[in-house]
This record gives C-alpha cells, sequence and structure tokens, in this order.
C-alpha cells in the first residue's frame, strides 16, 4: 500500500535527478534547495519502498530499481502531461465571469478575496478549494485549472514563476511562536529560538510545502536543531501544543485559540510572504488593482483583530507594509522579497 501515496510530481522529481545527474543540478532546476531535494527523494524512497539512486560526490546514478521506476515514469509522464495541456486548453476554453474558481493555502486572505471578486463580478459564480502546498495550486493557476489563488512564500525559497500567472506579493509578515496557554514563558514580550529548541515540536510534514524546511534551516543557526517527533499539520498540530506536547510555530495572525497562545520571537528571524496570483488570461486579469486593494484592506481588518501581532505592528512601524505594486507580467526571476 505505500506506493498508494505517491503523487506526479514525485515521479517528475525523478525524472529530474536522473537528467541532471545530480540532486545539486536537479534541485537548481526544480527552484528547491539541495536538503529539501534530498528529503523528499529520501521520502519517495520510503513509499517505493528501494533506493533509487546511487548519490556519490560526482553526481547520482539510477539503482537497478531506480531504473524499474525511471522506465515507467517515462511511459507515463508524456501521457500525463497531453492530458494536463489538453484540459488547461479546455478550462480556458469554459473560463468566464459567471465561473470563477479560486484557492488558498493556510492565510487569512481567502474570505477577502472571494468577497473582492463578488464585488467585481456580482453576476459570477465563485467556488473556493485550499490545499496546503502553494506550488501545487500554482500549478492549477498555470493549467488553466483555478483563476486566482492566495499563495505564500518564504525568503530564499520564493515561489517559481510560470507561464501565464501573474504573482503579485501583497505583504511580508513575521512569523510567530505557537505555545501552550501554561507555557513559562507566555508572560514574556517575546520568546527566542534558542528557548523553545529544548522542546519538543509539531512541525508540518516535509513534502510539497517548504514551511519545514525554512523552518528548520533558520533553527540550525541557533547551533541548536529543536527535536520534532511530532509531525501534524493545522487542526491536530494546534491539539498537541494546546495539549504541551509539542511548541511550533504560525502566521503572525494566527487566531488565538482558547489553550494556546502566541508569541513574537524574538529578533524576528523568521518570515512569511503572502502572495496573490491570478491567471494573465481569466476574467480577474483586468481587475488585478482593485483586488489588491480590497484583500489589503481585509488583511489590515485581519492585522487589528489579532492583538499579539497588532502590537508587534505598533513597535515596528513599516516592518510589514503592504507595497500593492502594480500587477505585473511574470518575470523570469522569482520576485524578491521587500
Amino acid at each position: 500500500m505505500r506506493g498508494m501515496e505517491l503523487e506526479v510530481r514525485h515521479l517528475r522529481v525523478v525524472r529530474a535527478i536522473a537528467e541532471a545527474g545530480s540532486l545539486t543540478r536537479a534541485a537548481a532546476a526544480l527552484s528547491m534547495t539541495q536538503p529539501g531535494l534530498s528529503t523528499q527523494l529520501r521520502r519517495i524512497e520510503s513509499m517505493l519502498g528501494g533506493v533509487l539512486f546511487d548519490r556519490q560526490r560526482a553526481g547520482a546514478t539510477p539503482t537497478a530499481f531506480g531504473e524499474l521506476v525511471l522506465a515507467r515514469a517515462q511511459a507515463v509522464l508524456p501521457g500525463i502531461d497531453a492530458l494536463l495541456a489538453d484540459t488547461a486548453r479546455a478550462a480556458r476554453h469554459l473560463a468566464s465571469p459567471n465561473r470563477v474558481r479560486v484557492g488558498s493555502v493556510g492565510a487569512p486572505l481567502l474570505g477577502h478575496l472571494i468577497l473582492a471578486v463578488r464585488d467585481l463580478l456580482p453576476e459570477a459564480e465563485v467556488t473556493s478549494r485550499c490545499h496546503y502546498s502553494p506550488v501545487a495550486l500554482l500549478d492549477d493557476l498555470a493549467a488553466g485549472r483555478l483563476e486566482a489563488a492566495v499563495l505564500g512564500d518564504h525568503p530564499e525559497q520564493v515561489l517559481p514563476p510560470r507561464d501565464g500567472v501573474i504573482l503579485t506579493p501583497l505583504v511580508t509578515e513575521p512569523v510567530f511562536a505557537l505555545l501552550p496557554a501554561t507555557h513559562p514563558r507566555v508572560g514574556q514580550e517575546a520568546v527566542s529560538l534558542t528557548e523553545l529548541a529544548d522542546h519538543d515540536w509539531a512541525m508540518p510534514r516535509p513534502d510539497g510545502d517548504r514551511t519545514r524546511e525554512y523552518w528548520s534551516s533558520v533553527c540550525a543557526l541557533t547551533g541548536r536543531r529543536p527535536s520534532a517527533p511530532h509531525e501534524a499539520e493545522g487542526r491536530q498540530l494546534i491539539e498537541l501544543v494546546r495539549a504541551g506536547l509539542a511548541v511550533s510555530l504560525c502566521q503572525a495572525t494566527f487566531s488565538q485559540t482558547p489553550g494556546v497562545t502566541v508569541r513574537p520571537l524574538a529578533g524576528n528571524p523568521l518570515w512569511y510572504r503572502h502572495v496573490l496570483a491570478w491567471h494573465r488570461d481569466g476574467p480577474l486579469a483586468a481587475h488585478g488593482d482593485d483586488i489588491l486593494r480590497t484583500v489589503a484592506a481585509g488583511y489590515l481588518d485581519t492585522c487589528a483583530a489579532s492583538p499579539v501581532y497588532a502590537d508587534w505592528r505598533r513597535r515596528h512601524p513599516g516592518a510589514a507594509h503592504l507595497p500593492l505594486p502594480r500587477p505585473r507580467r511574470p518575470d523570469p526571476r522569482p520576485a524578491p522579497f521587500p
């Protein structure tokens, strides 16, 4: 049953490593870091039940088991690529102001985006769906399966550009600590990563969304690598923290929940960027400025309703600002963090 978890994107990763001949070159081609790609490859090998590549200093060469997987991938992927291309063309043909599909990662902007679309296109039927991975949503935008999405990324792990997709950063905000309400540090104005390194952590899984990779890389700079025995997201992660079994991190706009508390991190070592995206040829392309203004106003309302973040913003004026750049066509380089 291991293979039941395998996804098409995993086959693309295996093919990219084989074509590049090394994890370093494959990571660059996939807009990933080498440690992140290594983690994903180990996960794929675990799912399939065998080692796919011999990894030496000179590069990565497929094992006999890897050759078998590659042969199957090479047979399957062209058909899938053709299917995606055909459905993308059909989706673009069917897209109209009367049907708008939006997506979102776990962020406080989806409701504001839907309200903006309904205000601009009152006759439209708006549907939405959420996914933990911004890359999966970005792929859906590029393929015409979504018209707009709320995405997010981190410094040095910016979203890769996609043909036909306009990426517009909205705001970059700090990442905060998520603690049990009974934690001894909840009375402090801020807590440090070094202080939290002695605790067990709950972290999101290291696949798809690169949040865990980013958290780990920054924690490593403190010289302390925290233990992370719990792999969880969303409600399950909150419950682990509430029970006092772990600490974790969260977005600054995290809604206050009984039993857990939010505190800024001393020195603001971690950041998260909210990004709005829509298809260049979709029904929302002509309304980019209006969408940005509406979503930005909603974000500020959310900030005001988050007491810890509102206090942080008062003490750090301009640190998490809303630049509201005009929508632009995709640039071959990822958009820099402000």
